[in-house]
């Protein structure tokens, strides 16, 4: 018998210290005294209640298909244990082995728990009572308080003792032993995200040098230089309120703005769109290898779900493929709508921050007057945060409706619409800010004289001398900060918590089965049975667990890939972005592991061989990062217009300047001038007083425009042609970049191909033999 051998990629990966596996572990075999399923129920005295009627019919017609359902009544409880029947798996078995899909995937001789609790969920979900409404129905109902599969309790210590806890932090993931429990699907997630918080050690440590790079310009930067010894009086920021202030208030800010904006961004950026397409790349690989050892590589779950309707009911009726262009259309159409509402909730935080702004600028505390741009900014983000608690609830509600509009005609099809229709809401509830702080602000907001108002009156924001790179930096920090401590606080204590109510409710329980020896399953001979206060001790443990669906483990993909576009699109304004995802993946892979195993029922296991649609939208967002990133360098940050400066208009210019810095005067040059005479009084004399007292009759702002007509100047119209050919020759060299990478990587090991070249053909000669015989 030849010896199996692993898959170097998976090597690799134990290597590295992203997996831990334990040789070749084998999916458990159901055993007789497994209960696949549970089933709660409020107990009912009157027996011609409706909800009485629903509930024994219903078990009834589980037991025309012979399922075996035990009965426990405690107190105000009604607790049914289902297992299924033997011929139920059998008919599975054949059926995946004739499939066109499934025929080569996984050993089908053997039917594992995970599989057996699969089959169970979905004829449980699948069987009618007479009046046609099925599990989901009468649940909503209040029929049946609660569903769930047992939590295996030998497993569940292994899974603790190995990879739930807080100390295995810094060790690898067992995965194949969560697939084992959890199946393909969970086991899939972690192996992403841990290879995902792999990968961000070399962009986390790489942003901290392109920090530190520009902290090491503090004393020596001739613009940080030049912004705190200035004597230059700039415009007030708002009509009413602001007065004139000098350029040198703004020393500290100045100093803030070159630790993001400076010429190492440039380099950081383009190395992170390479490093999101070899990450993606490589990804393809590790889940090809796994996939390969765990036999799904041709896996369908579309046409796993057809066997399970066919094992369900041999008379059914398949649901055929349908298109509505009407739905197609109503579905666009709500689409567009949410998504325009959602712009229009952006809107309303700029208006927002201008009238907080004007309202902290009227503030007798002079720092905070000073600072109100930075304060409503601030503000800004806060409030940013809290539409976008609001509106994820929002978003899931819309998406889940669209969904049932387009009636898609299985689970997988379902899970595929709502996955991106839910990612798309979310993405432009969290971005659509951050690109007008990116792309907008500070450019839209007019000039003295002409400024852009909001319904007339209130002024647009501005952008700090320094840059607006600052602000769009501010907004990040705050946004990921408060979603990842806050999120994650609330994620683990509210199971938590959730759980000690129960228990502490339970405690009755408890007492009354203290005498009970809850033997472990691994000692338990074939045949022998539990002593029905065990049962109820083991299933109350279970029902006291928080709950799960469908969409469980989708919330955990939302959130990640949601942070993987704040880590990669953005980055240019904030380098520090890696490091705040890692620090949280590092954390979050144990504290999503430890609620799963201890904090929630368990999980119905899913068989698949991909991360499904994630995959399309990781891809997408990696195209969007080279597109945002090009734009962020080239139209938000002072990039473009130093290095026209240094090479066109500075003491450099001419090529003969040998002992001054390059960029001295390169602040000053950005600013226009505003003359306060008899013909053009923008603003009133009450706001043209400085913090001295001194009356001043003209001021500066940023922008490159004439002080006689306020004219766009010739720099300006050079600056924005190098701006526009930098984001062209940026993006299309990085484009280039990404497909070279993306040729260079295969997306699956030769070993896995050969693999499964030989086993396919070792199968056919095992058909061929059996005919022939």
């Amino acid at each position: 018998m030849p010896v199996h051998r692993r898959q170097p990629s998976i090597e690799l990966l134990e290597f590295m210290g992203v997996v831990r596996e334990n040789g070749n572990e084998l999916p458990p075999v159901h055993t007789p005294l497994s209960y696949d399923y549970v089933l709660v129920a409020k107990t009912i005295d009157d027996q011609e209640r409706t909800a009485f009627k629903k509930q024994t019919e219903y078990i009834d017609e589980l037991k025309k298909k012979n399922f075996k359902v035990t009965k426990i009544i405690d107190d105000d409880l009604i607790f049914y244990g289902i297992q299924a029947p033997k011929e139920i798996f059998e008919k599975y078995r054949y059926l995946l082995k004739v499939s066109d899909a499934c025929n080569w995937s996984s050993d089908q001789n053997i039917v594992p728990l995970s599989t057996r609790i699969r089959i169970v969920h979905f004829i449980l979900n699948h069987t009618p009572i007479r009046s046609g409404e099925g599990l989901r129905d009468l649940m909503k109902m209040k029929v049946f308080e609660a569903r769930f599969c047992l939590h295996e309790k030998k497993k569940q210590r292994e899974l603790k003792e190995s990879w739930a806890r807080w100390t295995a932090c810094l060790q690898g993931q067992p995965i194949t032993a969560v697939r084992n429990y959890f199946g393909e699907k969970v086991a899939l997630y972690y192996l992403w995200l841990g290879w995902y918080t792999y990968l961000l050690i070399a962009p986390a440590l790489i942003g901290i040098v392109v920090f530190l790079y520009g902290l090491s310009f503090f004393s020596t930067s001739p613009l940080i230089k030049e912004v705190c010894e200035a004597d230059t009086v700039m415009c007030p920021l708002c009509d009413k309120g602001c007065k004139v202030w000098r350029l040198s208030d703004t020393c500290s800010y100045a100093k803030v703005s070159l630790l993001f904006d400076n010429n190492g961004t440039v380099l950081f950026a383009m190395f992170m769109a390479v490093w999101a397409t070899l990450f993606l790349e490589f990804w393809k690989r590790h889940r090809a290898s796994y996939v390969c050892e765990w036999k799904v590589s041709d896996w369908s779950e579309e046409e796993e779900e057809l066997i399970l309707e066919i094992v369900n009911n041999a008379h059914c009726e398949p649901k055929e493929f349908r298109h509505s262009y009407l739905r197609s259309t109503l579905v666009l159409i709500c689409v567009t709508v949410m998504i325009l509402v959602i712009i229009g909730l952006t809107h309303a935080l700029v208006v927002f921050r201008v009238i907080a702004a004007g309202f902290l600028a009227k503030e007798s505390w002079e720092f905070l007057s000073n600072h109100s741009n930075t304060g409503a900014m601030m503000l800004g983000a806060v409030m940013h945060y809290l539409i976008i608690t609001v509106m994820t609830r929002v978003n899931r509600i819309v998406a889940m409706k669209l969904c049932g509009i387009e009636k898609t005609r299985s689970f997988a099809a379902t899970e595929k619409s709502f996955t991106v229709k839910m990612f798309t809401f979310q993405f432009f509830t969290y971005f659509s800010s951050l690109f007008y702080v990116a792309f907008f602000l500070g450019r839209i907001n007019g000039h003295p004289g002409d400024y852009v108002r909001i319904a007339g009156k209130w002024r647009l924001e501005e952008c700090h001398p320094s840059g607006c790179l600052t602000d769009l930096f501010i907004q990040m920090t705050i946004i990921m900060v408060l979603k990842q401590t806050i999120s994650n606080v609330f994620e683990f204590t509210g199971p938590w918590f959730c759980r000690f109510l129960k228990r502490r409710r339970a405690q009755k329980l408890q007492r009354k089965c203290a005498h009970c020896y809850l033997k472990d399953d691994s000692e338990l001979k074939n045949g022998s049975e539990l002593c029905e206060n065990c049962k109820l001790r083991d299933w109350h443990n279970n029902y006291r667990l928080n709950d799960v669906d469908s969409f469980s483990l989708f919330n955990e993909f939302l959130e990640m890939v949601i942070q993987f576009s704040f880590t990669t699109i953005f980055v240019a304004a904030f380098p520090l972005a890696p490091l705040l995802a890692l620090i949280n993946n590092v954390i979050e892979i144990r504290l999503d592991a430890i609620k799963m195993v201890t904090l929630e029922r368990r999980m119905v296991p899913k068989k698949t061989n991909d991360i499904g649609v994630w995959m399309d939208i990781l891809e997408a967002v990696g195209v969007l990062a080279v597109i945002a990133n090009g734009l962020v360098i080239g139209v938000s940050s002072d990039f473009i217009p130093r290095l026209v400066y240094r090479y066109r208009y500075g003491p450099c210019a001419n090529g003969t300047a040998t002992d001054i810095d390059c960029m001295v005067g390169y602040i000053n040059n950005t600013l226009s001038i505003a003359q306060m005479n008899g013909k053009n009084n923008t603003f009133p004399s009450t706001q043209m007083i400085t913090s001295t007292g001194l009356n001043v009759t003209y001021c500066s702002y940023k922008d490159y425009r004439s002080s006689e007509d306020y004219s766009l100047t010739p720099q300006f119209w050079l600056i924005l042609a190098v701006r526009f050919a930098f984001v062209i020759l940026f993006e299309h060299v990085l484009v280039i970049c990404k497909f070279i990478a993306a040729w260079f990587v295969p997306s699956a090991p030769m070993q896995v191909k050969n693999d499964r070249l030989f086993d396919k053909l070792k199968r056919l000669k095992e058909e061929l033999r059996s005919f022939e015989a």
